[in-house]
């Protein structure tokens, strides 16, 4: 047996919420191994500027090359927006983002070509969806809205309290007057408000959870390039952090919806 099918999959955030995503991959590919890196100490990247973005991007990803993983996974809009090709050149082995993931399900869902994504204002002002889903198809009209308070809203874990619905109304004013039939969740956060927002849109419209897209998108290439793990046993997941700030466990495991057994506090300048 080839060793290097059983090396893990690499997962990185600026901080907790690509958990969501390492979630939606326990869910999918049961028998991969994960090493996830989480920024904690750096967050939030939305602030800071394309160049020490990038820096952090690439910091990271030679962090988990050394682990030996043999996919990469950017489970950050914001570093996906910024840096996503200087950690393609970068790599030897193949490397996903959430933006790409997102966008390529939000193109093949929508049936009126009219789309909405929701995000922090960073990931927002990139444009990076609405740069990908018309790369997709030029068709597609797509409608973007900034939500900067969902992120404090789910890290203090009202996920549906009167004012995150409240809060939720008024970002979706303006995309329901659009008459939208997509909305991609762009920001691994909100995933855990899927079901107060699909309460809000309506069943009509589908939500894109970018998450459960990367999962599928992961399983595809592994199961395409012949990277799959044959080994059926149970695997081994790893969660590095910069840093453990205050109510980390408790915000980590609402996100990883498990317990997480032991976390490993990684110095930096990340070595």
């Amino acid at each position: 047996m080839d060793l290097s099918l059983v090396h893990p999959i690499g997962v990185f955030d600026s901080g907790i919420g690509g958990l969501t995503v390492v979630r939606s991959l326990m869910e999918r590919l049961p028998f991969e191994n994960i090493v996830y890196f989480g920024d904690t100490a750096r967050v939030p990247y939305g602030v800071k500027s394309v160049e020490t973005i990038a820096r952090y991007a690439m910091e990271i990803t030679d962090f988990l090359l050394k682990k030996r993983v043999k996919l990469l996974i950017v489970a950050c809009n914001t570093i996906a927006a910024v840096a996503y090709e200087a950690i393609q050149e970068r790599s030897p082995v193949p490397v996903l983002d959430v933006i790409e993931a997102g966008a390529s399900c939000a193109a093949a869902t929508t049936k009126t070509k009219r789309v909405a994504v929701i995000g922090t204002p960073t990931t927002v002002n990139s444009n990076a969806y609405a740069r990908t889903i018309h790369a997709l198809d030029p068709d597609i009209r797509v409608f973007s809205q900034a939500c900067p308070l969902f992120v404090p809203l789910v890290e203090e874990g009202w996920l549906d309290h009167p004012v995150t619905r409240l809060t939720a109304q008024e970002y979706l004013k303006p995309i329901l007057a659009e008459h939208v039939d997509t909305l991609v969740l762009g920001c691994t956060h909100y995933p855990l408000l899927k079901s107060l927002l699909q309460d809000i849109v309506g069943s009509a419209m589908k939500l894109v959870d970018s998450a459960e897209a990367m999962a599928e998108i992961a399983a595809r290439l592994l199961r395409k390039q012949g990277l799959a793990n044959p080994l059926r046993i149970p695997p081994e997941y790893r969660f590095c952090v910069s840093d453990v700030p205050f109510r980390f466990q408790t915000i980590a495991e609402r996100f990883l919806g498990r317990t997480m057994k032991r976390v490993e506090v990684v110095k930096l300048p990340l070595q």
